[in-house]
């Protein structure tokens, strides 16, 4: 069971909870957001294809899908999932496919990078994976985004294998996997 979490940071006050599917235009702005701003950086890792409305709609449907609030107004997203997408199935995991947590969309709206928000929501899905038993944390990353290939290391994530998003990118995404056991 994943769980609500509230943060103070200074003086700001964050949460973290679950998405609504009333909440969707405003989780696509940020998204729409991150991409402009990483295409504006050399780096097209989301696009017209993804993530998308409908990828969105299912998360919430899987009760998946987590937003991260201040003063009430969605500035983050995260995607803690415990599917693996068949992308993955080929991958030479640290450890067994049995009991692992799947990271996915993790979004900070570029006003609010740099605040340290992207490390609460990993630690809130941590966090979580820890609390319900999980094996590994598993998740992937844009070759081309080396930001967040260092941010996922610097957490003791191991690279591994890439994959292929044909639809996003001709790049590869590295997967990386967290050991919590």
């Amino acid at each position: 069971m994943i769980y609500t979490l509230n943060l103070q940071l200074k003086r700001n006050v964050y949460m973290i909870r679950a998405a609504k599917i009333s909440e969707i235009p405003d989780i696509l702005n940020i998204t729409k957001a991150c991409a402009l701003n990483m295409s504006e950086n050399g780096i097209h890792q989301w696009n017209e294809h993804y993530p998308s409305k409908i990828a969105f709609v299912n998360d919430i449907n899987r009760n998946e899908l987590f937003v991260l609030e201040e003063k009430s107004k969605i500035i983050g997203t995260i995607v803690i999932s415990t599917q693996m997408d068949e992308e993955y199935k080929a991958i030479d995991w640290l450890t067994p496919n049995e009991h692992n947590m799947y990271i996915h969309r993790l979004s900070i709206h570029p006003n609010y990078q740099g605040k340290g928000l992207a490390q609460k929501l990993m630690n809130f899905a941590e966090r979580s994976a820890k609390k319900n038993n999980f094996v590994s944390v598993r998740l992937d990353t844009f070759s081309q985004n080396t930001r967040n290939q260092k941010f996922y290391e610097t957490r003791g994530y191991i690279k591994l294998d890439p994959i292929y998003f044909l639809k996003q990118s001709r790049h590869p995404f590295h997967c990386y996997e967290l050991i919590l056991k």
